[in-house]
């Protein structure tokens, strides 16, 4: 009896164990199921827009969650999953796509406008939520961004001219890309007098990004510019060189063009090296002024000239683009690097172009190690504070394992032809402009012994050197000085023996015995943003009330080629 009792309750925990098992499994295999259809539907979904959207005079972008509230601009309901044009801000649900694509005419780049040659009003249906919470429905101008409810739009003033809104000076026009089309002779001349019923201060501005700088914000930022701007106006660079974009230039007034570089250094460098070919092809007249909106990781060109050590969104697009009608034109010296190697007697020198700095020793040991280590898995390095550890990592073990140890002996310094002897150094840093590693002022130290200042347009050089990883940390933190070892016009380091890591602009490589010189190449028209000012920066300044020097005595002057943009 007791046994078939316990062969009962055997059956019984058994079964429970087994229904137990299967609901757990279906509890797990069910939400798995589910999210792995929902996932290739979504694919799929993508993939069929993406082939709508490449035929399409809109520029698209799908979202699967609008991040504000939101309406369709083609039946008015809100919408939570749908597409948005990042170039006129049509709105659309998936089930009003196709419709809207038909209907809603995008900005257009080119257009004959009114009779007098000024641009018209490009009215698009709109639908935002007032302050009584219902859906009211508006027109927008794609062009000057004004607004107006649809009851409204008989009382508005000039309701078919529109004069392009607060950024008008920095527009390009659609009538006129429109005449310099008709144009029979194309020549500077005829540019100035289509652009002359604009006023003196027309100075179109060129949105140059780069997607793949700092935080990727280079993708928002083209859409919020093609918004505000012609999108004619804004290039990403990785579908067009810098070269290719520039060639815009040579369609407006001479002098006139701006260009606002959406990248770190390195993006910088190479829009000023396309400048610099411009010129070979004597096109000086339409070379442009450059200015920064820094989404690299060291940002020191755009810290030097005012523009900040970084930018994530603090201020809005609209904010960026009044700093540059406030800005003004400085001339910044560029360098050319030749490194000549040792024994390769047949081979050309390497000739680079330095705006920022060149260096040898431990600070280009890390921007090798972490180029390696990008150039493997570029998808880790999308975050600029993930960056920073990244160098943090690099530059403790290099504490420990001292790699670059001994350079005095290795090395040899010429200075404007003087040999300069070398202390027991580690690190060699050759500077162009005020700043390095992120922000620090490398020349101006925080010590009180007295030297010239860094200027841009000088035709010097600031050469200082470092015993170390922990030096150049103890430098960052103001903690300690570097080595001072002189001005120059020209830079000379020979390299005798062994390979050392050196680095032009966060540009590393490894070298080995070599000739470097550093010799004068051009200068660049930048933009220099006054307003913005550092701590350090304000601690001088009222020092220079006390002591008043002169105009040379600051620390990073714009130079005396200054004049307002």
């Amino acid at each position: 009896m007791h046994e078939e009792v316990d062969e009962v309750q055997d059956d019984c925990g058994s079964r429970e164990e087994w229904t137990l098992l299967f609901w757990t499994s279906l509890a797990v295999v069910v939400p798995v199921i589910i999210t792995l259809w929902c996932s290739a539907q979504r694919s799929k979904r993508k993939t069929h827009m993406k082939d709508f959207f490449r035929k399409s005079k809109h520029g698209w972008h799908y979202t699967d969650l609008f991040n504000k509230p939101t309406y369709c601009c083609v039946c008015s309901q809100h919408i939570l999953q749908g597409a948005f044009c990042d170039c006129c801000g049509v709105c659309a649900d998936e089930q009003c796509l196709r419709r809207a694509d038909r209907s809603l005419p995008c900005k257009e780049i080119m257009a004959p406008g009114s009779a007098d040659g000024a641009t018209e009003h490009r009215w698009q249906d709109m639908f935002f939520t007032g302050l009584c919470l219902f859906v009211c429905p508006s027109l927008r101008c794609v062009w000057c961004q004004t607004t107006v409810h649809d009851d409204c739009m008989d009382s508005l003033a000039d309701a078919d001219q529109c004069d392009l809104g607060e950024f008008h000076s920095l527009i390009i026009p659609p009538h006129y890309l429109y005449r310099v089309n008709k144009l029979r002779r194309r020549h500077p001349d005829e540019y100035s007098k289509l652009a002359s019923s604009f006023g003196n201060g027309w100075t179109p501005v060129l949105v140059l990004a780069n997607t793949r700088s700092g935080n990727n914000m280079g993708e928002a930022l083209l859409g919020e510019f093609r918004t505000l701007l012609n999108p004619v106006q804004v290039f990403d660079l990785s579908e067009l060189t810098p070269s290719k974009a520039l060639q815009l230039c040579t369609l407006l007034p001479p002098g006139s063009v701006q260009v606002l570089v959406c990248g770190g250094d390195g993006t910088v460098g190479w829009v000023l090296d396309a400048i610099d070919t411009m010129k070979l092809k004597g096109q000086d007249q339409f070379m442009p002024r450059v200015t920064i909106l820094p989404l690299g990781t060291g940002n020191d060109l755009s810290n030097t000239l005012g523009w900040g050590a970084g930018y994530a969104g603090e201020i809005p697009v609209e904010q960026v683009l009044r700093n540059i009608l406030d800005a003004e034109v400085v001339k910044m010296d560029r360098w050319k690097v030749q490194v000549a190697s040792k024994g390769l007697y047949f081979r050309k020198p390497k000739v680079l172009s330095m705006n920022n700095y060149f260096s040898v020793g431990p600070d280009a040991l890390m921007a090798l190690n972490f180029h390696t280590h990008r150039e493997k898995t570029p998808s880790f390095f999308s975050s600029r504070i993930i960056n920073k550890a990244v160098y943090f990592l690099y530059g403790t073990k290099d504490c420990l394992v001292q790699e670059c140890k001994d350079l005095d002996k290795r090395i040899e310094l010429e200075l404007d032809g003087e040999r300069v002897a070398l202390p027991s150094l580690e690190g060699i840093i050759v500077c162009n402009i005020g700043y390095w590693g992120g922000g620090c002022r490398l020349w101006e130290g925080m010590g009180d012994e007295p030297c010239p200042p860094t200027r841009l347009d000088d035709g010097l050089l600031e050469v200082v050197g470092v015993f170390g990883s922990f030096h150049c940390a103890q430098i960052q933190v103001k903690l300690a000085n570097p080595v001072r070892l002189g001005q120059a016009h020209t830079v000379r380091l020979v390299l005798k023996s062994s390979k050392m890591p050196m680095q032009v602009d966060g540009e590393p490589w490894a070298q080995g015995p070599c000739t470097i010189t550093i010799t004068h190449k051009t200068q660049a028209l930048m933009l220099y943003h006054s307003a913005e000012q550092t701590d350090d920066d304000d601690d001088e300044s009222s020092a220079s009330e006390t002591e008043s020097p002169t105009p040379h005595d600051s620390p990073r002057p714009p130079g005396p080629a200054s004049a307002r943009a």
